[in-house]
Parts: structure tokens; C-alpha cells; sequence
């Protein structure tokens, strides 16, 4: 069904069951649900948040630093979250590449456009990390961003929950999932799955976004074989 996809992972997922970091089974967990579906010769980019190490939205209130600041140091987080999943990959004999907005030469490449291109091309999944390389945007727009940059047929973002729901389903019993929703919908009800300037960016773009629960085993990989599953917003 999709040749071509960027795979969105909050930080928070790689923390599992704990207060912040990263749980092991949590990460072997994500590593054998990527590689499952790698193996049928999908192209997969990566981009993983940075909120089970640092929040750069919540650093100016918490910690009383300036924003900018914070969003840096969230971007870094990113950083290390790829670099462990690389390690985890590479491990069971997948190529990968690391990719940063931020220049850091001796542990990933340089983002560009081409060059993130042609890695796919050779069947290396690539993690694209530090969001945007620029403070106020989120990890949700920098995937929106990669995806249109090298032409990915969809994004499918990984969450905690079954798909896009009326409500925060943790918070409201029985409240309604959608299978499907246009974006006009999304900005109209503000439903605060992704920001809306990811939203828009997907939007103008015509790229669909697929939301899922990466926690049901089978998931990611049946998805990419085109199976209805979570909510597609398009």
C-alpha cells in the first residue's frame, strides 16, 4: 500500500511504563515492529520526539528558562533517542543513518534533502532528529516537513491510543474514534492530537496521516499493507 512513509514516535513511548528515560522492552519492542516492516521493502523515515528526556513547551514555566533555550535542548533529546534506536537496529543488521538539523559531525550526518533520499533509496532507514533545527516548532511539524521534503506516501504516527478520538479517550469513557477525518474537520474542532501547524502543512501539502497504536503488536506493519486500522486524516 505505501512504498514510502515517515514513521512519527513521541519520546514518551520510548519510556514505556516509566516516569521518564527509556525502557529497554519498550525499545526492543518498537526495534522488531520497525524491522518487520522494513522487511517488506517499505522505505521508512523516522522522526522521534524528545519528551521522555527534556520538554522544550514546558522548560520556561518549570524551570524558568527562556524558551528558545528550551526548545534546543529538547531538539538534543531528539538526538539521543535516535542514537540509541540506531544502535538497536544496527544491532540486528538493518543500515541506518542518523540525520540532525543540528550540526554535530561526529554523531550524525547532516540533514539533506538529496542525500536522505538516496540513503532510502538504498533501503538504509534514515532518523531524521532535531525537529526543524529551529525553536517553536514541534517534532509533529518536523515530521510533516520530512515527509513532503522526500516525498513519503504517508505519515503514520505511533501513539498511545487507538486513533483520533472526539475526546481525550484517558479522560472520557465511550467517546467516539474516528476511522476517518478530512483536516478541515481537524482545524475546525481542534482536536489536539498533532499541532495545527503540522495539520496545515499536511493539509496544503495533500500528505495523509495515519494515527495508530504502535503498542498493538502487528500494527505498523499491517498498516503499510493496507489494512483500515487507527484513524486516517486526509
Amino acid at each position: 500500500m505505501y512504498n514510502r512513509i515517515i514513521l512519527k514516535l513521541s519520546g514518551e513511548i520510548f519510556q514505556g511504563d516509566k516516569d521518564s528515560g527509556i525502557s529497554y522492552s519498550t525499545l526492543s519492542y518498537l526495534r522488531d515492529e520497525i524491522i518487520e516492516t522494513a522487511k517488506l521493502g517499505v522505505r521508512i523515515g523516522i522522526v522521534i520526539g524528545g519528551g521522555n528526556i527534556f520538554r522544550g513547551d514546558r522548560a520556561e514555566q518549570e524551570l524558568k528558562i527562556e524558551r528558545v533555550v528550551g526548545d534546543y535542548a529538547g531538539m538534543l533529546s531528539t538526538l539521543l533517542n535516535a542514537l540509541i534506536l540506531q544502535n538497536s537496529l544496527e544491532k540486528q543488521g538493518i543500515q541506518t543513518r542518523v540525520m540532525s538539523t543540528i550540526e554535530v559531525a561526529k554523531l550524525a550526518e547532516p540533514y539533506i534533502r538529496r542525500r536522505a533520499i538516496r540513503h532510502l533509496e538504498k533501503g538504509r532507514i534514515c532518523i531524521f532528529t532535531c525537529g526543524t533545527g529551529s525553536p517553536y516548532f514541534t517534532t509533529d511539524t518536523a515530521a510533516v516537513l520530512r515527509a513532503a521534503e522526500i516525498e513519503a506516501e504517508c505519515i503514520l504516527k505511533g501513539t498511545k491510543v487507538d486513533g483520533v478520538y472526539e475526546d481525550d479517550p484517558m479522560k472520557v469513557k465511550n467517546t467516539k474514534l474516528y476511522k476517518t477525518i478530512s483536516y478541515a474537520e481537524i482545524l475546525k474542532k481542534k482536536l489536539k492530537f498533532m499541532d495545527l501547524t503540522a495539520i496545515t502543512l499536511a493539509h496544503e501539502n495533500k500528505l495523509p496521516i495515519i494515527v495508530f497504536n504502535i503498542k498493538q503488536k502487528g500494527n505498523l506493519k499491517n498498516i503499510v499493507k493496507g489494512e483500515p486500522i487507527g484513524t486516517i486524516i486526509k
